[in-house]
Protein backbone atom coordinates (compact mmCIF):
# COMPACT_ATOMS: atom_id res chain seq x y z
CA UNK A 1 0.00 0.00 0.00
CA UNK A 2 1.61 3.20 -0.81
CA UNK A 3 1.69 6.54 1.06
CA UNK A 4 -1.05 8.37 -0.81
CA UNK A 5 -3.57 5.40 -0.62
CA UNK A 6 -2.69 5.45 3.19
CA UNK A 7 -3.78 8.89 3.75
CA UNK A 8 -7.17 8.29 1.18
CA UNK A 9 -7.71 5.55 4.03
CA UNK A 10 -7.94 7.44 7.31
CA UNK A 11 -7.15 10.74 8.55
CA UNK A 12 -5.30 10.95 12.40
CA UNK A 13 -4.73 14.63 13.83
CA UNK A 14 -3.66 15.88 17.02
CA UNK A 15 -7.36 17.50 16.88
CA UNK A 16 -8.03 21.63 17.74
CA UNK A 17 -6.37 22.83 21.13
CA UNK A 18 -8.22 21.55 24.41
CA UNK A 19 -11.68 23.36 25.06
CA UNK A 20 -12.08 25.34 28.17
CA UNK A 21 -15.21 23.38 28.13
CA UNK A 22 -13.58 20.77 29.72
CA UNK A 23 -11.91 22.05 32.51
CA UNK A 24 -15.42 22.12 34.13
CA UNK A 25 -14.99 18.07 34.41
CA UNK A 26 -13.14 16.04 36.13
CA UNK A 27 -11.54 13.58 33.87
CA UNK A 28 -9.64 10.76 35.53
CA UNK A 29 -8.60 9.52 32.04
CA UNK A 30 -9.61 9.88 28.73
CA UNK A 31 -12.55 10.36 27.23
CA UNK A 32 -13.14 9.36 23.35
CA UNK A 33 -16.10 10.62 22.25
CA UNK A 34 -16.92 8.57 18.87
CA UNK A 35 -19.52 7.77 15.80
CA UNK A 36 -19.93 4.97 13.37
CA UNK A 37 -21.57 4.98 10.32
CA UNK A 38 -22.93 1.41 8.90
CA UNK A 39 -24.60 -0.48 6.13
CA UNK A 40 -27.69 -0.87 8.50
CA UNK A 41 -29.00 -0.99 12.33
CA UNK A 42 -29.10 -4.76 12.89
CA UNK A 43 -26.23 -5.72 15.26
CA UNK A 44 -26.01 -8.74 13.74
CA UNK A 45 -25.99 -8.68 10.11
CA UNK A 46 -25.09 -4.86 9.51
CA UNK A 47 -21.21 -3.72 9.18
CA UNK A 48 -19.45 -0.69 9.82
CA UNK A 49 -18.62 1.41 6.76
CA UNK A 50 -16.58 4.34 8.67
CA UNK A 51 -15.59 5.28 12.32
CA UNK A 52 -14.73 8.27 13.78
CA UNK A 53 -13.24 8.96 17.38
CA UNK A 54 -12.20 12.57 19.41
CA UNK A 55 -9.68 11.23 22.34
CA UNK A 56 -9.88 14.72 25.10
CA UNK A 57 -7.13 13.74 27.34
CA UNK A 58 -7.42 14.82 31.23
CA UNK A 59 -5.43 18.03 30.72
CA UNK A 60 -7.70 19.04 28.03
CA UNK A 61 -5.82 17.79 24.84
CA UNK A 62 -7.65 16.34 22.11
CA UNK A 63 -6.41 14.18 19.24
CA UNK A 64 -8.72 12.73 16.35
CA UNK A 65 -8.87 9.77 14.15
CA UNK A 66 -11.37 8.53 11.27
CA UNK A 67 -11.27 6.31 8.81
CA UNK A 68 -13.43 4.18 6.00
CA UNK A 69 -13.47 0.57 5.95
CA UNK A 70 -14.85 -2.27 4.45
CA UNK A 71 -17.62 -3.89 5.29
CA UNK A 72 -17.31 -7.11 3.44
CA UNK A 73 -20.82 -7.15 2.33
CA UNK A 74 -22.62 -4.68 0.00
CA UNK A 75 -23.78 -1.65 1.29
CA UNK A 76 -27.18 -1.24 0.42
CA UNK A 77 -28.51 1.90 -1.57
CA UNK A 78 -30.70 3.01 1.48
CA UNK A 79 -27.66 3.26 3.69
CA UNK A 80 -25.47 4.97 1.24
CA UNK A 81 -28.20 7.67 0.58
CA UNK A 82 -27.90 8.32 4.25
CA UNK A 83 -23.98 8.65 5.21
CA UNK A 84 -22.66 8.91 1.18
CA UNK A 85 -20.43 5.81 1.42
CA UNK A 86 -20.91 3.59 -1.37
CA UNK A 87 -19.09 0.40 -2.26
CA UNK A 88 -17.26 2.35 -4.74
CA UNK A 89 -15.65 4.27 -1.68
CA UNK A 90 -14.65 1.49 -0.11
CA UNK A 91 -13.15 -1.44 -2.32
CA UNK A 92 -9.92 -0.30 -1.62
CA UNK A 93 -9.77 0.01 1.63
CA UNK A 94 -9.09 -2.69 4.65
CA UNK A 95 -11.11 -4.68 6.42
CA UNK A 96 -12.78 -3.60 9.86
CA UNK A 97 -10.27 -6.86 11.31
CA UNK A 98 -7.15 -4.43 9.91
CA UNK A 99 -8.48 -1.85 12.44
CA UNK A 100 -9.32 -3.99 15.86
CA UNK A 101 -6.03 -4.21 17.08
CA UNK A 102 -5.39 -0.72 17.10
CA UNK A 103 -8.86 0.13 17.97
CA UNK A 104 -8.50 -2.06 21.03
CA UNK A 105 -5.47 -0.31 21.79
CA UNK A 106 -6.93 3.07 21.37
CA UNK A 107 -9.78 2.77 23.50
CA UNK A 108 -7.80 0.86 26.30
CA UNK A 109 -8.12 2.62 29.57
CA UNK A 110 -10.65 5.27 27.92
CA UNK A 111 -13.85 5.87 28.75
CA UNK A 112 -16.82 6.49 25.96
CA UNK A 113 -19.46 9.01 24.81
CA UNK A 114 -21.23 9.71 21.73
CA UNK A 115 -24.80 10.75 20.81
CA UNK A 116 -27.23 8.01 20.75
CA UNK A 117 -24.06 6.20 21.42
CA UNK A 118 -25.77 4.05 24.53
CA UNK A 119 -28.51 2.45 22.07
CA UNK A 120 -26.51 2.05 19.25
CA UNK A 121 -22.67 2.97 18.49
CA UNK A 122 -21.64 1.14 21.53
CA UNK A 123 -23.44 -2.39 21.02
CA UNK A 124 -22.82 -1.71 17.39
CA UNK A 125 -18.61 -1.30 18.21
CA UNK A 126 -19.15 -4.28 20.55
CA UNK A 127 -20.42 -6.52 18.40
CA UNK A 128 -17.91 -5.80 15.60
CA UNK A 129 -15.04 -6.12 18.02
CA UNK A 130 -15.96 -9.12 19.23
CA UNK A 131 -16.74 -10.79 15.90
CA UNK A 132 -12.80 -9.73 15.13
CA UNK A 133 -11.51 -11.23 18.11
CA UNK A 134 -10.98 -7.97 20.06
CA UNK A 135 -14.03 -7.94 22.65
CA UNK A 136 -14.63 -4.61 23.92
CA UNK A 137 -14.80 -4.80 27.58
CA UNK A 138 -16.85 -2.29 29.35
CA UNK A 139 -17.02 -2.96 33.13
CA UNK A 140 -14.71 -0.63 34.34
CA UNK A 141 -15.41 1.70 31.36
CA UNK A 142 -17.95 4.49 31.95
CA UNK A 143 -20.35 6.10 29.01
CA UNK A 144 -21.79 9.59 28.60
CA UNK A 145 -24.49 10.46 26.23
CA UNK A 146 -25.70 13.66 25.13
CA UNK A 147 -28.85 12.40 23.19
CA UNK A 148 -29.95 10.88 26.95
CA UNK A 149 -28.62 14.53 28.82
CA UNK A 150 -30.89 16.31 25.56
CA UNK A 151 -33.77 14.64 26.12
CA UNK A 152 -33.73 14.65 29.79
CA UNK A 153 -32.98 18.30 30.29
CA UNK A 154 -34.96 19.60 27.55
CA UNK A 155 -38.58 17.24 27.29
CA UNK A 156 -40.45 16.69 24.76
CA UNK A 157 -43.89 16.74 26.66
CA UNK A 158 -47.03 18.65 26.54
CA UNK A 159 -45.91 21.18 29.31
CA UNK A 160 -42.34 21.62 27.66
CA UNK A 161 -44.72 22.99 25.04
CA UNK A 162 -47.22 24.82 27.04
CA UNK A 163 -44.00 26.78 28.09
CA UNK A 164 -42.34 27.59 25.39
CA UNK A 165 -45.08 28.33 22.71
CA UNK A 166 -47.19 29.64 25.41
CA UNK A 167 -44.85 31.10 27.91
CA UNK A 168 -47.24 29.60 30.58
CA UNK A 169 -47.04 27.00 33.23
CA UNK A 170 -49.64 23.83 32.65
CA UNK A 171 -52.11 23.93 35.19
CA UNK A 172 -53.90 20.55 36.20
CA UNK A 173 -51.45 17.96 34.07
CA UNK A 174 -53.21 15.05 33.21
CA UNK A 175 -56.66 16.39 33.43
CA UNK A 176 -57.97 15.41 29.96
CA UNK A 177 -59.49 18.79 29.66
CA UNK A 178 -56.74 20.72 30.78
CA UNK A 179 -54.53 18.83 28.66
CA UNK A 180 -56.24 19.28 25.67
CA UNK A 181 -56.87 22.65 26.16
CA UNK A 182 -53.34 23.27 26.40
CA UNK A 183 -52.68 21.35 23.55
CA UNK A 184 -55.26 23.38 21.51
CA UNK A 185 -53.43 26.80 22.74
CA UNK A 186 -50.22 25.23 22.01
CA UNK A 187 -51.14 24.34 18.17
CA UNK A 188 -52.53 28.09 17.69
CA UNK A 189 -48.88 29.31 19.02
CA UNK A 190 -47.41 27.35 16.30
CA UNK A 191 -50.00 28.21 13.58
CA UNK A 192 -48.87 31.93 14.35
CA UNK A 193 -45.07 31.24 14.90
CA UNK A 194 -44.20 28.92 12.15
CA UNK A 195 -45.19 31.51 8.58
CA UNK A 196 -44.18 27.98 6.35
CA UNK A 197 -46.59 25.56 7.99
CA UNK A 198 -49.35 24.30 6.01
CA UNK A 199 -52.64 26.57 6.52
CA UNK A 200 -55.16 23.45 5.30
CA UNK A 201 -55.69 19.59 6.96
CA UNK A 202 -54.20 18.16 3.70
CA UNK A 203 -50.89 19.85 4.34
CA UNK A 204 -50.91 19.54 8.19
CA UNK A 205 -51.66 15.49 7.60
CA UNK A 206 -48.72 15.71 5.19
CA UNK A 207 -46.78 17.12 7.41
CA UNK A 208 -47.35 15.76 10.05
CA UNK A 209 -47.25 11.95 9.19
CA UNK A 210 -44.30 12.92 7.09
CA UNK A 211 -42.99 9.07 6.01
CA UNK A 212 -39.20 7.65 6.74
CA UNK A 213 -38.30 6.42 3.19
CA UNK A 214 -35.97 3.83 4.92
CA UNK A 215 -39.29 1.61 6.21
CA UNK A 216 -41.85 0.16 4.18
CA UNK A 217 -44.70 0.47 6.32
CA UNK A 218 -46.32 3.23 8.69
CA UNK A 219 -45.53 0.88 11.65
CA UNK A 220 -41.78 0.26 10.74
CA UNK A 221 -41.99 -3.23 10.79
CA UNK A 222 -40.96 -3.90 7.22
CA UNK A 223 -38.12 -1.93 5.60
CA UNK A 224 -36.23 -1.39 2.55
CA UNK A 225 -32.44 -3.22 2.14
CA UNK A 226 -31.21 -2.91 -1.39
CA UNK A 227 -35.05 -2.84 -2.73
CA UNK A 228 -36.31 -5.21 -1.21
CA UNK A 229 -38.70 -5.38 2.17
CA UNK A 230 -36.92 -7.32 5.19
CA UNK A 231 -38.06 -7.54 8.40
CA UNK A 232 -37.47 -5.08 11.22
CA UNK A 233 -38.15 -7.30 14.19
CA UNK A 234 -38.02 -10.89 15.31
CA UNK A 235 -36.01 -14.36 14.17
CA UNK A 236 -36.22 -13.71 10.85
CA UNK A 237 -34.83 -9.90 11.53
CA UNK A 238 -33.02 -8.79 8.11
CA UNK A 239 -35.01 -11.47 6.02
CA UNK A 240 -36.29 -10.47 3.58
CA UNK A 241 -40.18 -11.19 2.29
CA UNK A 242 -39.37 -13.18 -0.62
CA UNK A 243 -36.48 -15.00 1.32
CA UNK A 244 -39.37 -16.20 4.24
CA UNK A 245 -41.98 -17.34 1.62
CA UNK A 246 -39.26 -19.67 0.01
CA UNK A 247 -37.73 -20.80 3.56
CA UNK A 248 -40.41 -20.28 6.27
CA UNK A 249 -43.84 -19.45 5.20
CA UNK A 250 -45.46 -20.40 8.00
CA UNK A 251 -43.70 -17.22 9.86
CA UNK A 252 -45.78 -15.38 7.20
CA UNK A 253 -48.88 -16.49 8.22
CA UNK A 254 -48.51 -15.91 11.71
CA UNK A 255 -47.81 -12.58 11.22
CA UNK A 256 -50.96 -12.31 9.18
CA UNK A 257 -52.82 -13.94 11.83
CA UNK A 258 -50.68 -11.63 14.56
CA UNK A 259 -51.07 -8.09 15.81
CA UNK A 260 -49.80 -6.01 13.26
CA UNK A 261 -51.07 -3.06 11.63
CA UNK A 262 -53.43 -3.59 8.39
CA UNK A 263 -50.68 -2.05 6.19
CA UNK A 264 -48.39 -4.51 6.93
CA UNK A 265 -50.59 -7.69 6.92
CA UNK A 266 -51.81 -6.41 3.47
CA UNK A 267 -48.10 -6.63 2.48
CA UNK A 268 -47.76 -9.79 3.73
CA UNK A 269 -50.62 -11.26 2.37
CA UNK A 270 -49.64 -10.32 -0.43
CA UNK A 271 -45.89 -11.55 -0.78
CA UNK A 272 -47.30 -15.10 0.50
CA UNK A 273 -48.92 -14.53 -2.83
CA UNK A 274 -45.33 -14.31 -4.32
CA UNK A 275 -45.88 -10.10 -5.15
CA UNK A 276 -43.75 -7.89 -3.60
CA UNK A 277 -43.77 -4.86 -2.53
CA UNK A 278 -41.81 -2.08 -4.77
CA UNK A 279 -39.69 0.66 -3.47
CA UNK A 280 -40.70 4.14 -4.75
CA UNK A 281 -38.68 5.95 -6.89
CA UNK A 282 -36.63 8.47 -5.73
CA UNK A 283 -37.44 11.71 -7.51
CA UNK A 284 -34.36 13.88 -6.48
Amino acid sequence: MTDSQQASLEFVSPGPEGDSSFTLLSLMKPLVFFDLETTGLDLQHDRIVQFAFIKIHPDGREEEWESLVNPGIPIPGEASHIHGITDRKVKDIPGFGHFAPRIAGYLSGCDLGGFNAIRFDVPMLQAEMTRHDHPLKLEKVKLVDPQVIFHKREPRDLAAACRFYCSRTLEGAHDALADIRATLDVFKAQVARYGDLPRDMEGLHDYCNEKDDRFVTGDRRLYWRNNEAVLAFGKHKSRSLKWLRENDPNYLFWIVNGEFSDETKDIVRKAINGVYPEKPKDDS
